[in-house]
């Protein structure tokens, strides 16, 4: 039997949401989890933990809509004051690393020496790429939009115009883009509405490949 859910249920009602919506915790479906950087005005790196993010494109580019990016936070100003930015993925060796980057986010701190990993200049834009993530996305701002008027959150476009990628991880019978070496998943607060007793957790995943459906 499925279960409907249009509103906030009962057992959910004293939660803390930081911002997001109920649906957030109830659907729980998974997004691609990275490491944003930029170039702050002082020079210094920026490090911002990332996720809700769709990435796609056509003929005229390959673009990354990031769904969530606060408009008050340092990522959001840097993406301003220099329109570029990098993505990195980081297998999950790397993942406490990269996380710790939220606890030295102060304007004065590099946050990514801060955290014990490496920065390395791009080749075509402005910003900072982690040496220890095993791909490397250049991007440049496109655009912005609020989702909702009024939000606290914009939507933001960037264009990949470069990539990085560790050769081992290209190599899918090696280290892979998927799988427990792969690329990292955000799962947020996976909630059971129907038994839900006040605490819950984010988790982290990885993509298991089921089967080869297509050949190209």
């Amino acid at each position: 039997m499925k279960k409907k859910y249009s509103a906030l249920p009962d057992s959910m009602k004293d939660m803390e949401m930081y911002g997001f919506h109920w649906m957030e915790f109830v659907l729980s479906i998974p997004s691609p989890l990275y490491l944003l950087t930029s170039r702050k005005s002082n020079g210094l790196s920026n490090a911002c933990m990332q996720s809700w993010t769709t990435f796609t494109g056509g003929k005229n580019g390959y673009f990354a809509i990031v769904s969530a990016v606060s408009k008050y936070g340092h990522l959001y100003r840097t993406l301003h004051e220099t329109g570029e930015a990098v993505i990195n993925f980081m297998s999950a060796d790397r993942y406490d690393a990269c996380m710790s980057t939220c606890r030295n986010n102060g304007f004065d701190t590099d946050e990514i020496k801060a955290a014990g990993l490496t920065p390395v200049p791009a080749d075509l834009v402005n910003a900072p790429m982690v040496d220890e993530c095993f791909m490397n996305l250049e991007c440049r701002f496109r655009w912005e939009k609020e989702i909702a008027e009024g939000d606290d959150y914009v939507l933001a476009c960037l264009e990949i115009v470069c990539a990085h990628i560790d050769e081992r991880h290209l190599d899918e019978a090696d280290l892979g883009r998927t799988g427990e070496t792969g690329i990292l998943y955000n799962i947020h607060h996976p909630i059971d509405p129907e038994r839900f007793r006040g605490t819950a957790r984010d988790s982290i995943g990885v993509v298991k490949k089921i089967r080869d459906y297509a050949e190209y």
